[in-house]
């Protein structure tokens, strides 16, 4: 397992600094240092992630590419928003599927911002027939649904997390034994990480574990909306 080391606390500092002066006026004075303290060491993780991520399934991508890959952009898109400010104040990722065509695509996801670093997998907020077409799987292969949220590396590592219905979704008995399942809204899955943890040499291998373990949890959801493995 690789023991590079791939981020500095210069990334945090980056990040912070930022989130006080989140104007186009100090970005622009401050690019260079966006891209070699932030950017660059992000598109070298993503270029040393995808041989690991490969082993998972062939059809999972990590996309170096500065624009158009793995890589969120740092600009916000503030044109149906009240909130103004220009930029994220995070580095993050997504390693989707290679048929999925935006970040809804069942996927990988990691996640650094001062106060708040985390590895997550999963299907975030699907759209109305997706959402069903899930929920229809989990009911159809209850036993593979319980396998993959259940074995001791997922329970060790990841927890369930996104929004739920306060209900049950019409159509589905309020007693059947998955109903808590059935309510869920997204379906991902997270593990909580730290400043200290992303700027460690070992954090290839953590965010490696992290995605095994979630592994079977993403394969599920990736068959339930017809996608290989």
């Amino acid at each position: 397992m690789a023991r590079s080391r791939y981020f500095s606390p210069a990334l945090f500092d980056f990040l912070r600094e930022l989130r006080q002066n989140n104007t186009r006026e100090w970005f622009l004075a401050n690019r260079q240092r966006y891209e070699s303290q932030v950017r660059d060491p992000m598109l070298r993780f993503i270029a040393d992630l995808g041989p690991h991520l490969r082993r998972m399934s062939p059809h999972l991508q990590a996309d170096p590419r500065p624009v158009g890959g793995s890589l969120f952009r740092i600009h916000r898109d503030t044109r149906f928003s009240r909130d103004k400010r220009p930029y994220k104040t995070m580095a993050a990722a997504h390693f989707r599927h290679e048929a999925g065509r935006d970040v809804h695509a069942p996927g990988f996801y990691l996640h650094l911002e001062p106060g708040q670093v985390f590895a997550g997998a999963g299907l975030w907020h699907p759209d109305s027939v997706t959402l069903a077409t899930v929920r229809e799987a989990i009911v159809a292969h209850p036993s593979r649904w319980r396998r993959a949220v259940s074995e001791r590396p997922f329970r060790k590592t990841l927890s369930l997390w996104g929004e739920t219905l306060k209900r049950p979704p019409n159509g589905y008995d309020p007693d059947h034994p998955l109903i808590e399942d059935l309510k869920r809204k997204d379906f991902v899955v997270h593990a909580p990480l730290s400043e200290a943890a992303a700027c460690a040499p070992g954090f290839m291998g953590r965010v490696t574990e992290i995605y095994q373990a979630a592994a079977p949890f993403v394969e599920f959801l990736t068959s339930a909306v017809g996608l290989r493995w």
